[in-house]
């Protein structure tokens, strides 16, 4: 990590600490935030000091039950919900609290589908 202190730089450590039992941690600024990455695997977003996870259909009924939220921004005066939801706060309580959340949305990250890239013109 650069040497210059930002805002976000004590949680930023805090989550990997809470992530690293899970695999390698890797953080990534991006978009004004950060990008999460375990294992080479893009599973979460942090954005003015709050952590929003990964979710697809099978994993956001548990993001909803616990009373999450999806991340919104605004484009061109609309609200736009991202697939990616904060956490309990219980969940920044340690690594085995955060442990089933990181879990489901590492799960979510592998089953999304990879994106295919230009192909080869003739």
């Amino acid at each position: 990590m650069a040497a210059t202190m930002h805002n976000d730089d004590g949680f930023l450590e805090l989550l990997r600490e809470l992530l690293e039992p899970l695999g390698t941690i890797t953080v990534r600024r991006m978009f004004g935030g950060h990008g999460v990455y375990c294992d080479g695997v893009f599973i979460a977003i942090v954005v003015a000091g709050a952590l929003y996870l990964k979710v697809d259909e099978l994993t956001q009924p548990a993001f909803v039950a616990a009373g999450c939220e999806p991340f919104v921004y605004a484009n061109k005066g609309k609200a736009i919900a991202m697939s990616y939801w904060n956490v309990p706060e219980a969940a920044l309580d340690s690594a085995d609290s955060m442990r089933p959340w990181a879990q489901r949305a590492i799960a979510a990250a592998l089953r999304k589908p990879t994106v295919k890239t230009s192909r080869r013109r003739r």
